[in-house]
């Protein structure tokens, strides 16, 4: 895991002190050494966290073994000892996985990428070629961003930070970024806050030559599910999953887990115990009386691990908020990613690399919104009838918890779930503050507006990278900390997103898959367990004092820098304590974090 940046330009050594600006403004992502590497129209550089091949022979860049070649990577190729007999031509030097990509590029150049698997954005560049190939895995978990700056040069670095710390670009506002901010909580995947900086999309390739920049996907989800009973399904699902979780424990360091006592999390612990005799595990839980540190002390007991509790800390939210929120570069209104940041500050203590149990609800279909959306789907048939006999009629024929008549509006359940599940502000607020530019984000497939299975699809596309990763990597990078997904991994992924509807969730049980396949690995608490969260509320965080005090500050002030990007009279008629308020307030807050460079 760590940083990279790279500026293509002529004379390229002539930006030595900008890329090393560049690396310097995200050292917190490889605190172990930086270095560089010149040609004449390529600077490269890179900070690193020394996982695998701890010696000098794991540094970057890192030349090929003709010199030709130079690559920067931030990931993990993971299996890629099994890639690497694959190529046995070439002299490898050290036993790195970033070697075995050179090794790679030498046989396949750009076709190599439909043969790696792992979580990597990488750049390489080839000398013969004068050309720059860049790449990001397939669903998002690395970072890629790129400018072109005021002499033309191709500017790209693992985060936001590094390009403004070049000094090669002034940004500008990305009115459509603040839409969808406004609407779903974070920045989509296919643009950043700013209009002249670029991220390369997940399971994209890009290519500079000559000043033209070509991008392209060169992956696409799964679109059709598979005919599969459950008791094969189990099988299959056992085999993927032990593998992805042996493939991610490869590191020349201590590989911990962390554990939330939720069904994922403690599935990935129980599997990591088939292979090291003891882990260590980090759970974080807020002392209340929801606090699932109960649920994860009795899975800890029971694969005898090496526990860790981390307790919360009182430190007051608003001094976290302007601590933590730099990190991100961009606005981000997910409420969790406080305690985020603080159980990969404990765990960096002991540890560099931990597995951790995301995705398991877009895979398995673990939200609860999933099984009103199922609910949902068998009503949405019967618009027709409330069109001609009216909503209290029919809620007497087929009466349902969810249905009201704002639900019952929606076209079906993929509506309902973008418009209403995901949906912070709506088109008419939007207006109201000021912001009338949209935005949609594209997929890579059409989805079926009444399949569930679409439905996740959409999430892992959209909420996944967007969300879910963008957390994930920036409070682990933060710390210094590498998190490796294991149900992320290509196999059991592809696997899990082609499996039936009925495999995964019906009206009352969720998970169904995973219970069915791990539940034996559980106690007998954990099998009878839903959906849990950290357990804090948006509402209860603002009963404190220094956060409406920080409030009031950012957003009761109109001289304040996000002003210039949304109105302030109509600011103040969202401030009610709610999702609404903490997602401007996080506006706010971004826009008081850079306001030197806006």
């Amino acid at each position: 895991m760590c940083g990279i940046a790279g500026i293509i330009a002529n004379n390229a050594r002539n930006y030595q002190e900008e890329l090393k600006r560049m690396t310097d403004s995200i050292a917190h992502r490889g605190p172990d050494s930086a270095d560089f590497e010149f040609y004449e129209n390529a600077a490269l550089g890179h900070r690193r966290l020394s996982i695998i091949d701890l010696s000098d022979t794991g540094k970057q860049p890192m030349l090929s073994s003709t010199k030709n070649e130079c690559i920067v990577l931030n990931g993990e190729i993971y299996g890629y000892q099994n890639i690497k007999a694959q190529y046995p031509e070439y002299p490898y030097r050290g036993t790195s996985d970033t070697e075995v990509i050179l090794a790679m590029y030498q046989r396949k150049k750009e076709n190599l990428i439909h043969d790696l698997p792992g979580m990597f954005a990488f750049a390489i560049w080839d000398n013969e070629k004068q050309e720059l190939f860049c790449a990001r895995d397939r669903f998002g978990e690395k970072p890629f961003f790129y400018a072109i700056g005021k002499n033309n040069e191709f500017i790209f670095a693992s985060e936001i930070k590094a390009i403004l710390a070049s000094g090669l670009i002034q940004p500008k506002v990305n009115q459509e970024a603040i839409s969808y901010y406004l609407q779903y909580g974070y920045v989509s995947t296919y643009h950043s806050i700013y209009e002249n900086i670029y991220t390369l999309p997940p399971a994209h390739q890009l290519i500079w030559k000559n000043g033209k920049i070509n991008i392209s996907r060169y992956y696409s989800l799964p679109a059709k599910d598979r005919v599969l009973s459950l008791s094969d399904a189990k099988d299959e699902f056992i085999y993927l999953l032990k593998n992805a979780v042996q493939k991610q424990l490869i590191a020349d360091v201590e590989v911990g887990s962390f554990l939330s006592g939720g069904l994922d999390s403690s599935s990935i612990v129980a599997l990591v115990a088939e292979f090291l005799p003891r882990q260590t595990t980090i759970s974080f839980g807020y002392d209340h009386e929801d606090s699932e540190l109960k649920y994860a002390k009795e899975i800890a007991d029971k694969y005898q691990t090496n526990h860790v509790e981390v307790h919360e800390k009182k430190e007051d939210l608003a001094t976290s908020l302007l601590k933590i929120s730099p990190f991100f570069d961009e606005p981000f209104a997910d409420i969790s990613f406080i305690p985020h940041f603080e159980i990969c500050r404990n765990a960096r203590k002991n540890l560099t690399v931990v597995l951790s149990g995301d995705v398991g609800d877009e895979l398995f279909g673990g939200y609860n919104f999933y099984r009103v959306e199922n609910q949902l789907r068998n009503h949405f048939s019967y618009k027709n009838i409330v069109a001609k006999f009216g909503l209290q009629l029919y809620q007497k024929l087929k009466p349902v918890s969810f249905i009201t008549q704002k639900n019952l509006a929606h076209e079906n359940i993929l509506d309902f779930h973008q418009n209403f599940v995901r949906n912070s502000f709506n088109k008419e607020e939007k207006n109201a503050l000021g912001i009338t530019a949209a935005y949609e984000q594209p997929y890579s497939f059409t989805p079926d507006p009444h399949s569930l299975n679409d439905i996740m699809r959409v999430d892992l596309e959209g909420y996944v990278p967007g969300n879910m990763m963008v957390k994930s990597d920036r409070m682990a990078m933060a710390n210094s900390l590498e998190v490796r997904t294991p149900f992320l991994d290509i196999d059991f992924a592809e696997f899990c997103i082609q499996l039936p509807e009925q495999l995964k969730l019906d009206n009352e049980n969720d998970k169904i898959i995973l219970r069915e396949a791990m539940g034996s690995y559980w106690t007998e608490t954990i099998r009878n367990r839903h959906k849990q969260g950290f357990g804090m509320s948006v509402k209860s965080w603002f009963e404190e004092e220094n956060l409406i005090s920080l409030s009031n500050d950012l957003l009761k002030n109109p001289n304040q820098k996000v002003f210039n990007y949304i109105d302030f009279k109509a600011t103040q008629k969202f401030l009610n304590k709610d999702h609404k308020h903490w997602n401007l307030l996080q506006l706010a807050l971004w826009a008081h974090n850079n306001q030197n460079v806006l």
